[in-house]
């Protein structure tokens, strides 16, 4: 005798038993045990996001009747997984031919000929008043004959591409992180060192065809890597509202992951989220060793690349040296374009210094003016990044307002004293690596492989002692940062 089977049961192969007959049982039995082959092949993660939402609604001839909680998921169903579930019903029911998963809304009132419901405007605010209905009178035969019965048809808007461009905008509302009104292309001073970062860049917010995916932005600190995200963000939402752009860290993603699954209300986080047009994500390195963090990323990244939607990632170094990051991202990562932003040069130090300067007169509305003198001194002394240069350039300009003094070299070396001696040049272990593999004409990742040739070894173990003498890393440090060695393969180099 098949036992009852509960609503919400967790779906296992045991609801699969090879002696029951589909004509001696419901359709909800015959539903477990299409779940129960469906987890087997596909795997736990993949049924809980796609199937464990769907409901059994009924069997209808030769129709199973499915109810499915958004579009969203019913789409990625239907596109990726529908040949399979047909199959499955047929196994377990072989007179099953059509699967049809149904919506809520249309669960109420099936309208086979329906507009999409984008035709019909967006759900009003609270107090307002919903004109998306009109009521309408038709005849409606009761058994005492024809009466006016009133019903509720759908008011197409006056103007259908502002309600689409109003629900593309609300698609990234509540989820995107707040953007910075001065990072925008305007803004940015382009050079050699971030040029093809800046084209990608600017070809991304102009144009909806995708030419590379990912995109992934790496450089130091304060290079420019979160300027350009934004300004792909802020000149999408200015030029073209009918896409959506989301822009957010990875920590704002890991927040909004976290609050999801406190309020059990994933279903939601997925559908705004793999819904976008855009998807911008900064500072990618915060989710390594955050394994369930990283498990929703993967399917967000694979959900987006599927359905052909751009996706722009910034970090503080290439895919392959993202530590602490599944292989699998990192795959992923480096399959579109990788661009690099180099250390400023002394040129592109000069013009960033003279537009944030222009930036500063027109914000304060004085006429405080920095000479060539002083620019050149501060590029020459400050090479780190854009912000320590513009904090320095902002120290001596309030001073000037505020004091009453003009901008001389006397001023900035006398107000700048800290900043100067704390950007004293620091080299770091990249810079060595870059260094050695170009002398002794090899690629940086070899000194980092788990080769040991002797045409790699040696400048390895050189790239090692100078990491040692020119840096105040630890030597377990340094033999991390070459491809995750133990301390004592340094002591051998040293």
């Amino acid at each position: 005798m098949m036992r009852q089977v509960a609503q919400g049961t967790d779906f296992d192969a045991q609801y699969v038993y090879e002696n029951d007959k589909a004509g001696d049982m419901t359709g909800e039995e015959l539903w477990h045990r299409v779940c129960a082959r469906l987890k087997a092949e596909l795997g736990a993660h993949t049924f809980r996001s796609w199937f464990e939402p769907l409901t059994f609604l009924s069997l209808e001839a030769n129709c199973a009747h499915i109810r499915v909680p958004t579009g969203f998921i019913r789409d990625w169903i239907l596109a990726h997984f529908e040949d399979r579930l047909r199959a499955f019903w047929r196994m377990e029911a072989p007179t099953i031919t059509r699967i049809d998963l149904v919506l809520p809304s249309a669960e109420q009132e099936p309208q086979p000929n329906a507009k999409p419901a984008a035709m019909y405007g967006s759900v009003p605010a609270h107090g307002e008043a919903d004109t998306r209905w009109a009521p309408r009178q038709r005849h409606a035969r009761s058994k005492q004959g024809f009466a006016e019965v009133p019903t509720l048809e759908p008011a197409l808007p006056s103007d259908p591409s502002r309600v689409a461009e109003q629900q593309s905008a609300e698609q990234g509302k509540g989820i995107s992180a707040r953007l910075k009104s001065r990072l925008t292309f305007d803004n940015f001073v382009v050079g050699k060192s971030n040029e093809l970062a800046h084209l990608a860049a600017r070809q991304i917010a102009e144009t909806p065809v995708v030419h590379f995916n990912p995109l992934y932005i790496y450089g130091g600190v304060g290079l420019g890597k979160t300027h350009l995200l934004q300004a792909i963000a802020w000149e999408i939402q200015t030029k073209d509202p009918s896409r959506t752009a989301v822009y957010m860290s990875a920590e704002h993603f890991m927040y909004q992951f976290v609050r999801a699954l406190r309020d059990k209300d994933m279903l939601a986080f997925k559908e705004r989220l793999r819904g976008v047009d855009v998807l911008l994500l900064d500072d990618v390195r915060f989710i390594a060793n955050k394994e369930s963090t990283q498990e929703e990323f993967f399917h967000t990244f694979n959900a987006l690349m599927e359905q052909n939607h751009q996706i722009v990632i910034a970090a503080d170094c290439p895919p392959s040296e993202l530590e602490g990051i599944e292989e699998r991202i990192q795959s992923r990562l480096g399959q579109g374009l990788a661009a690099d932003i180099h250390a400023m040069d002394f040129d592109l130090r000069v013009d960033i210094l003279f537009s944030k300067a222009d930036q500063v007169r027109k914000l304060t509305n004085s006429r405080v003016d920095v000479s060539r003198e002083v620019v050149h001194f501060l590029a020459e002394s400050i090479v780190s990044n854009v912000r320590v240069l513009e904090g320095a350039l902002n120290r001596i300009v309030a001073h000037a307002i505020l004091v009453g003094r003009p901008i001389t070299l006397a001023m900035a070396k006398e107000k700048l004293a800290d900043i100067l001696k704390s950007n004293v040049r620091k080299i770091t272990i990249d810079e060595i690596q870059r260094c050695v593999a170009s002398h002794f004409k090899m690629r940086q990742t070899d000194l980092l492989s788990p080769r040991r040739s002797r045409d790699i070894v040696r400048p390895r173990q050189i790239a090692m002692y100078l990491c040692k003498q020119l840096t105040t890393r630890s030597l377990p440090e340094i033999g991390r940062k070459f491809g995750g060695r133990d301390h004592t393969t340094v002591i051998h180099a040293v």
